[in-house]
C-alpha cells in the first residue's frame, strides 16, 4: 500500500514512521531506488542452478568401468570360495592325519622311527576296536578281536573282516577315528585299509589288517596320565561317483 504513495509524491516519505525513514535515508530518491531494486528482484527470473543429477558422458563411462571391475572381483571371490569349500574336506583330512587333530590317527611314519623307539613297559594300554557301516552300505563289517593290550613304543597288529553278502560287486571306502580325541596324535598307523577303495565281489569275504603303534611320548603327556583305554573305530561307506566322505575326527556309536 505504501509503495504507490512513495512513487507518486516525494513528500509522502514524511508520513512514514521514523524507522522506515531511517532505513531509507529519508530521501525520496533513495526510496525510489530501493523500490525499483525490489521490483527488479521480483520481476527478473531467478537463475536455475545446474542439476546435480546430470553428469557428463565421460563420468558415466568411468563409473560403468568401475562397476564392472567391482563385479569382476566379487565374482572371482565367489568362485574362489566355492573351490575352497570343495577342497576343505580332503585338505582337512590330510591335516588331521598329519597332526592327529580330532582323534585322527597319525599316518606316514617310517620304519626307522619304529626301529629306534623304546617301549614303555610299565604303561599298559587297552585298545578296543569298533566297526560300523553307513546306512546305504550292504557289507557285513566287524573287528576280528574286541580288544588287545599294548604298551607305548611297541607295534601291534589287528584285523577287521568284511563280507559282501549281495549278488553284485560293491566297492567300499572307510574312514576312522580314535577316542579319546587327544590320543589321536600318538596313535600311529603303519598300515591300514582306510581311505582306499576296497572291492568285494558277490559273497566275497576278506580280512583287513591294521598295523599300528602308540608313540612313547604318550607316557610323557600329562593329559594322557589317566587314559588307559583307546578305541579305534572304522566306518565303511559305499564308494559312489560324486560321494564325499565325512570329515574324520568324530566318534561313531
Amino acid at each position: 500500500m505504501l509503495l504507490p504513495l512513495l512513487l507518486r509524491r516525494p513528500a509522502a516519505a514524511a508520513l512514514l514512521p521514523p524507522c522506515v525513514r531511517t532505513l531509507c535515508g529519508g530521501a525520496p530518491r533513495s526510496l525510489r531506488s530501493h523500490s525499483e531494486l525490489l521490483l527488479r528482484r521480483r520481476l527478473l527470473p531467478r537463475a536455475v542452478p545446474p542439476s546435480r543429477g546430470r553428469r557428463s558422458r565421460g563420468q558415466q563411462d568411468e563409473w560403468k568401468a568401475r562397476n564392472k571391475t567391482v563385479l569382476t572381483y566379487i565374482a572371482a571371490a565367489g568362485v574362489g570360495m566355492i573351490g575352497l569349500s570343495y577342497a576343505a574336506v580332503p585338505l582337512y583330512r590330510l591335516y588331521c592325519q598329519a597332526s592327529g587333530l580330532g582323534g585322527t590317527a597319525v599316518a606316514g611314519h617310517d620304519a626307522e622311527q619304529v626301529a629306534t623307539m623304546t617301549p614303555v613297559k610299565e604303561r599298559v594300554i587297552k585298545v578296543t576296536f569298533n566297526a560300523d557301516t553307513h546306512a546305504s552300505m550292504q557289507w557285513n563289517f566287524r573287528p576280528q578281536q574286541t580288544e588287545i593290550y599294548v604298551v607305548p613304543g611297541e607295534t601291534a597288529l589287528a584285523f577287521y573282516r568284511a563280507k559282501n553278502p549281495t549278488d553284485k560287486a560293491i566297492i567300499g571306502i572307510s574312514t576312522y577315528n580314535v577316542v579319546p580325541f587327544e590320543a589321536g596324535q600318538y596313535f600311529n598307523k603303519i598300515q591300514c585299509f582306510c581311505f582306499e577303495e576296497q572291492r568285494l565281489n558277490p559273497h566275497e569275504e576278506v580280512d583287513m589288517p591294521v598295523f599300528f603303534y602308540i608313540d612313547p611320548e604318550f607316557d610323557e603327556d600329562p593329559r594322557m596320565a589317566r587314559v588307559d583305554t583307546i578305541t579305534l573305530s572304522y566306518t565303511f561307506f559305499e564308494a559312489k561317483e560324486g560321494q564325499k566322505l565325512p570329515v574324520p575326527g568324530y566318534a561313531f556309536s
